[in-house]
């Protein structure tokens, strides 16, 4: 089973923003965007996860509870009801289809971790997307 950690950067929120993958404490998968938002970036993090794991078991852990309910919660509802909730829009729409849709079809477990709470990988990956979104890295890096 492979093991990842995700995080997401903004500064200022909205901002630049960065994102950063960590894989079996092995590699950084890292990306960034000049405007985006932290919960953009947590979402883009997960997607290239799921993206690398290419449909095999994996284990994501993330730090944003948001991004775990929208995958393991809402996502099923909102699609049935034609990408409708009660009460508004669904912001970032687009990437909530496209990460819904890669989790689907995964064998991804995803789960909440409290971040800056003293977890080695989750705070390797906080360390890494703030390095993305500081220096506009992206590609792959051997840790």
């Amino acid at each position: 089973m492979i093991t990842y950690y995700t995080d997401g950067s903004c500064s200022p929120n909205p901002g630049p923003g960065g994102f950063a993958v960590i894989k079996e404490t092995e590699m950084a998968i890292l990306g960034s965007e000049e405007m985006s938002t932290n919960i953009r970036m947590e979402g883009e993090a997960i997607k290239e996860a799921l993206k690398d794991s290419e449909g095999e078991e994996c284990v994501i852990f993330t730090d944003s509870e948001f991004w775990v309910n929208i995958l393991t919660k809402w996502a099923d509802g909102w699609s049935a009801n034609g990408w409708r909730k009660k009460g508004g829009e669904i912001r970032n729409l687009d990437l909530v289809k496209e990460v819904h849709s890669l989790y689907k079809q995964s064998q991804a477990q995803v789960v909440w971790v409290r971040g800056h709470a003293g977890n080695g990988d989750n705070d390797l990956a906080d360390k890494w997307a703030n390095r993305a979104r500081e220096e506009k890295l992206f590609g792959k890096v051997l840790l």
